[in-house]
């Protein structure tokens, strides 16, 4: 099994609270459209610390081929188009389990 980590941070002149809950939205979704997606995991932040970020999403696959498949799914894709609008920053990690 695979596990893909990403954290993203919103730019600071958006509607955090209204944005967060369209990509959580976006990204449940992708559960049902996808195939290659085991399971997604998506949370929001409350933690009030200068260095947290906004949004983590933790996604599950067979192996890196299914995670490849994901990266380029048409529904994934428009997420991707989203969120160059909408985020200052993101880390990514991947790694067997």
């Amino acid at each position: 099994m695979l596990r893909h980590i990403v954290m993203i941070k919103f730019k600071s002149d958006i509607d955090l609270k209204s944005e967060s809950e369209m990509l959580k939205s976006m990204l449940i979704d992708l559960e049902t459209s996808i195939n290659s997606l085991q399971k997604m995991e998506v949370g929001l932040n409350i933690s009030t610390k200068p260095s947290a970020f906004d949004l983590v999403l933790t996604a599950d696959f067979i192996d890196v081929d299914g995670l490849d498949d994901y990266r380029v799914h048409p529904e994934h894709v428009k997420v991707l188009d989203y969120l160059k609008k909408v985020i200052e920053k993101v880390h990514v990690v991947d790694y067997i389990i």
